[in-house]
């Protein structure tokens, strides 16, 4: 089944920018931090499970434009490829684990994970240890400690970071 469905992610639904659509059809034409996430890590656990390399370049090309989209100079991760917020904690969390799942391809991935934790915890973590389901502007937060994305996300993300520094 995963033969069938990599190639088809690969080059059916990658666009000429080397990112992927949300879904196929015309309403699900938007392409965000989160999704592009799962699409890299099932090309990376495919690529490892099966020992199969033939989409490795899609994969690295995905991985590189995830880089230079969703990630400017200032550290936050971005949630849209045009547009930072709104941040939340699930996306997040989820923008870190490429990073740490690819520190064989990509020296500078620990430093730029580490980065976009250390974002996290300074912009939306709460002082007593739980992180803002998501942030809409610099003044107004959703400060609600959900129990369900957010808090197995986050210290699964970090967790996975800690491992590697």
């Amino acid at each position: 089944m995963a033969r069938k469905s990599i190639p088809y992610a690969a080059q059916q639904h990658r666009r000429p920018d080397a990112s992927w659509y949300y879904g196929g059809k015309a309403n699900l034409h938007s392409v965000d931090n989160f999704h592009t996430t799962d699409v890299l890590d099932c090309f990376k656990y495919y690529s490892e499970s099966a020992d199969d390399d033939r989409f490795d370049h899609s994969m690295m090309s995905g991985y590189d434009y995830r880089k230079k989209t969703f990630f400017p100079a200032d550290g936050t991760p971005r949630y849209y490829h045009r547009r930072t917020l709104p941040p939340d904690n699930r996306r997040r969390s989820r923008a870190i684990d490429p990073l740490f799942f690819f520190p064989d391809r990509d020296r500078d991935a620990l430093a730029q994970a580490l980065e976009a934790a250390q974002w996290m915890v300074a912009n939306i973590e709460d002082r007593i240890g739980y992180f803002y389901c998501r942030r809409y502007s610099e003044r107004l937060a959703d400060q609600t400690p959900t129990l369900q994305w957010g808090p197995a996300a986050m210290p699964w993300a970090l967790s996975g970071l800690y491992q590697w520094i």
